[in-house]
């Protein structure tokens, strides 16, 4: 089988309408524990977590002091708003693209680790790279471990990256012999050199997943076939571990 890791989102949102959670994420426990180191911070140790302005750390804040993690759930491929998910679109899903999806996508998470996409989930702030303080742990991929490449590869012979490398690093390490992991580039030929620019690569990783889903494909061969946003596969500058496709109207 073919999974597919993502990266989640900053932006979060609640959604108890479009369609119902299936259960609750398998580290529950493990996010229960950051979410207790985070709720022990001072706002100002919490805002140097997150990295960001007043106004976002002030929400965050907020949402750790009364968070409650099996309650007003939010399945966790509707939970995220950034632009990837703005271009899959999984709210207007057909059936058969949320079956396959909830068999083959796994969202990475630093706060959950690893999410399907039926999981009940609540809006959060923790980014992958931030730093923590919590035991033995200075980062989050100490913390987590190769836990998260456990989960995630049951069932897997091909794992197709279209995850961030923040993200991915979650899975890389970890992988053992004989399960292949495949990356898709998604970019511009100039002067003979593959340019990615960071917006339209999560665009493309957005249309990506809905290509699979809506198409079902199950193999990395149907990968290929994706020409969406006017990409197309590229077989002189890929090998494989990479796909690379590249807009038509740059080659």
């Amino acid at each position: 089988m073919m999974k597919i890791i993502i990266s989640p989102a900053k932006k979060m949102k609640r959604d108890a309408d479009t369609m119902g959670c299936h259960g609750l994420p398998v580290f529950l426990q493990e996010a229960e524990t950051l979410k207790t180191y985070i709720k022990g911070l001072t706002y100002q140790e919490a805002k140097k977590l997150w990295n960001c302005n007043d106004r976002i750390a002030e929400l965050n804040f907020q949402r750790f002091a009364q968070m409650d993690l099996k309650a007003g759930l939010t399945p966790a491929l509707l939970a995220y708003e950034g632009i990837q998910y703005q271009y899959m679109a999984p709210a207007v899903f057909e059936d058969g693209a949320w079956e396959y999806v909830e068999s083959h996508l796994a969202i990475l998470s630093g706060f959950y680790g690893m999410l399907r996409p039926f999981d009940g989930v609540v809006p959060y702030r923790l980014e992958m790279q931030a730093k923590i303080h919590l035991g033995d742990c200075r980062d989050l991929y100490r913390y987590w471990g190769g836990k998260i490449c456990q989960e995630t590869i049951k069932g897997a012979d091909t794992v197709l990256n279209l995850a961030s490398k923040e993200y991915s690093k979650c899975i890389s390490p970890f992988l053992p012999p004989g399960i292949r992991l495949l990356a898709c580039r998604f970019g511009e030929l100039r002067e003979g050199k593959v340019i990615e620019k960071g917006t339209q690569v999560k665009m493309a990783r957005g249309e990506m997943v809905r290509f699979l889903a809506q198409n079902g494909i199950e193999d990395t061969e149907g990968v290929k076939n994706f020409h969406g946003l006017g990409y197309q596969y590229e077989e002189k500058f890929s090998d494989n571990n990479t796909y690379v496709f590249l807009k038509s109207d740059s080659k």
